[in-house]
């Protein structure tokens, strides 16, 4: 998978099977075959030439605004559709007991996954032990919970808990948690864990674009007007281990400091250079390869996600009961 990154303001010109980038002062072309994804910052103009050619090369993008945050995705046709996956998927979230089945399973990925970031840094001298329990003592309740607003009440419980434990992580009084905050984050940490989030929805979109699932169905989220859930389904999974471990890394490597943020109005953004340097470790991370025991051999952490991906598939058409990814280190 080729991610680009646009950052610059610019124009998208279709010249023949290949783009040019025309930045008023200069100009440049793009090897668009060569890519997958283009996640674009920066205020540009395209036509239906250039839409044309990413959805020949099945090229999805995704837009951001002035302050970095997700504003949507063109999404070309899709070139996988299948009707009958799609009923199965649609199938699980209408009989309720199975769609209880996968919020759970989403559920429980998630919350493992946070215990083994706790349980890394309690290793590390980091005074967590009082957070662990709490987490595991609710983590108890996940099993006997019988509707979706319960589940997600917990796991609210818990993520409350476990972004309080990101001061004793960090211990540095610019990155302070206080209290979960959004639409706009009022502080340093709450903009790069939404910045983070908010690029990890992205990316995981685009896996789902390489299989037959259908984006627009999810479980744990609803499925309603919002036009995707099924990648903030996944995206529960991995947020502790991709996106809450590259903001300590980012953070304790002085990759973003405070100056690298700005305050409008009633929230806090990260300048340009904070973007880049968030995204340029998120992109180091998710090349990054770890031993897999299951698949048998080294994978990447963006391959994790699209393994995550057809354990959906084949559990929704039956063929073998979807376990979420645990991290092990």
């Amino acid at each position: 998978m080729r991610t680009m990154f646009i950052f610059s303001d610019g124009e998208f010109k279709r010249k023949d099977n290949t783009v040019m980038f025309d930045m008023g002062d200069r100009k440049q072309y793009l090897p668009i075959h060569e890519v997958d994804e283009m996640l674009i910052f920066g205020e540009v103009s395209l036509n239906k030439r250039f839409l044309e050619l990413c959805s020949q090369n099945e090229i999805i993008l995704h837009f951001f605004n002035f302050h970095g945050y997700y504003t949507g995705s063109f999404y070309p046709r899709e070139h996988l559709n299948s009707g009958y996956v799609l009923l199965k998927q649609a199938e699980h979230y209408l009989v309720p007991e199975k769609r209880m089945v996968l919020a759970k399973g989403f559920v429980s990925g998630a919350v493992k996954n946070i215990r083994q970031v706790l349980k890394y840094y309690e290793n590390r001298g980091k005074n967590l032990r009082g957070t662990l329990e709490e987490i595991e003592s609710l983590a108890l309740h996940v099993k006997d919970v019988n509707s979706i607003d319960g589940l997600m009440a917990i796991e609210g419980n818990i993520r409350e808990r476990y972004y309080k434990a990101f001061d004793e992580i960090l211990q540095n009084e610019d990155f302070v948690f206080d209290v979960r905050t959004k639409r706009p984050p009022k502080n340093y940490l709450n903009t790069l864990i939404s910045f983070g989030n908010s690029i990890l929805y992205t990316i995981i979109l685009s896996e789902i674009y390489k299989t037959h699932l259908d984006p627009r169905i999810g479980y744990l989220h609803a499925t309603n007007f919002r036009r995707f859930s099924l990648n903030l389904d996944i995206a529960e999974i991995f947020k502790p281990i991709m996106v809450d471990r590259v903001i300590f890394t980012v953070v304790n490597e002085h990759m973003v400091t405070k100056d690298d943020f700005e305050k409008e109005g009633n929230g806090v953004f990260l300048k340009e250079s904070g973007r880049k340097a968030f995204i340029g470790e998120l992109m180091r991370k998710l090349e990054t390869t770890i031993s897999h025991r299951e698949v048998g051999r080294s994978v990447s952490y963006r391959r994790l996600i699209r393994l995550e991906l057809y354990k959906l598939e084949k559990h929704i058409m039956e063929e073998k009961q979807y376990t979420p990814f645990v991290a092990s280190w």
